[in-house]
């Protein structure tokens, strides 16, 4: 999401040059990995790089003994596992669904702002279980839109594609015409400028991608109206996990992608939109 910048506004400054860097070298490993990747190793791969996220929420929430994280992260790590070899795989959409109904709570949440902010055991309680429905869901929607047909893979990169867009088209967006604040007491970098920067790119891309793949058997602006609304749980994502964070007094979840902060910075948008964008495909039959 976006900043508010101080003239001049296009100025590549440190910060940006690093983000940059680090999104043209990872960009084309998570192309590959999503378009040649069986959807079973997709899933594996997936699953090590939401462990890595679990790691850092842990951290991100209170969590002190790597122990405890470890044992945490191996939690989550076992249920996927057993997804993957229990033949269980038919858990997936009921999942997925959990994911869905956790991110309209999520919605709730960001409006008690003070809710779970004392570090009591309660409340690490509370985003342990958050952190796994967080990510659960979202690994499980993943592999289910993956492994759905040949076309899986594509519309997995259509939706990874789709948040790029919205959040470079909201960087800029607020970079150029940021004026007024999102949700100052979350986030006072992210603007409402920001917010139409994001949608007004959603909507040309998917408009670009109906009008260009004529197979789409949904009318296209059933796909415009989806990606619209999976954008906005975006948002809601990348704003749920900078009030976890403002409430713990960091800025980033860790420092493995420079520019961009931890894994969970890089993936918070992606963790919201995959449940969304697969729920709302199986709804109006894409």
């Amino acid at each position: 999401m976006p900043e508010v910048a101080t003239a001049p506004r296009w100025r590549l400054d440190g910060a940006l040059k690093a983000r940059i860097l680090t999104a043209v070298v990872l960009t084309p490993l998570a192309v590959a990995g999503v378009l040649w990747l069986p959807s079973q190793w997709f899933a594996i791969a997936l699953g090590v790089i939401l462990c890595g996220a679990m790691w850092e929420w842990t951290r991100v929430i209170g969590f002190r003994m790597r122990r405890l994280r470890a044992a945490i992260v191996a939690g989550n790590a076992a249920l996927m596992v057993a997804m993957l070899t229990l033949d269980l795989a038919h858990w997936l959409v009921p999942i997925v669904w959990v994911g869905v109904g956790w991110w309209c709570v999520a919605l709730i949440w960001l409006k008690a702002f003070e809710f779970g902010a004392e570090p009591t055991r309660r409340n690490l309680e509370i985003k342990a279980v958050v952190g796994s429905v967080m990510l659960v869901p979202a690994w499980a929607a993943a592999w289910l839109l993956h492994g759905d047909g040949e076309h899986g893979p594509v519309w997995t990169l259509y939706v990874l594609v789709l948040i790029w867009i919205a959040d470079i088209s909201a960087y800029f967006a607020g970079r150029r015409f940021g004026q007024h604040k999102l949700a100052p007491r979350i986030s006072p970098g992210k603007t409402i400028e920001g917010v139409y920067g994001a949608l007004a790119g959603t909507l040309v891309y998917a408009a670009l991608v109906g009008w260009a793949v004529t197979a789409i058997p949904v009318g296209h602006w059933q796909l415009i109206v989806l990606s619209l609304l999976t954008v906005g749980f975006s948002i809601v994502g990348d704003l749920f996990e900078s009030l976890i964070k403002r409430q713990a007094h960091i800025k980033d979840s860790g420092s493995l992608l420079p520019g961009h902060g931890g894994l969970l910075d890089r993936i918070d948008s992606v963790l919201a939109a995959l449940p969304i964008f697969v729920v709302g495909r199986q709804l109006i039959g894409l």
